[in-house]
């Protein structure tokens, strides 16, 4: 069942790897780690010719963005419980960092450095005004 447009980023988990279907229409799939804590798995699929050249070119732990639709699917497993599975079918994937990727960039860190730093800091709120 396809649900909605998404975009999401994460950590090539598993590396791509390229297979035919059998009208020879190429199909490049790699696995996708979307979670920071724990594993949240997410299937990529690439059907788009325009996108070979990234995909063969991404290694296991580089960080991409990923922009497609989002499928589900149930899977039963041969205990007989069934397992949802995620897909994406991807329309464009970027890489975002390593090389030939734009470096990461911290919007807004030198002005709170610089506020936090400040003297006059102290004397926006004095100690008697904060109610907890």
């Amino acid at each position: 069942m396809s649900l909605a447009k998404s975009v999401v980023t994460g950590t090539v988990y598993r590396a791509p790897e390229k297979r035919f279907t059998q009208n020879n229409v190429a199909v490049s799939a790699f696995v996708l780690n979307i979670g920071e804590r724990e594993e949240t798995l997410i299937r990529v699929l690439s059907k788009r010719n325009a996108l070979d050249e990234i995909v063969s070119s991404l290694t296991k732990g580089e960080r991409v963005l990923v922009e497609g639709r989002l499928q589900t699917a149930a899977v039963k497993m041969d205990d007989g419980s069934e397992k949802r599975i995620y897909e994406i079918d991807a329309n464009t994937i970027e890489r975002l960092e390593g090389e030939g990727a734009p470096a990461n960039q911290k919007f807004g860190t030198e002005e709170i450095v610089k506020f936090e730093s400040d003297d006059m800091s102290n004397e926006l709120i004095n100690e008697d005004e904060i109610p907890f």
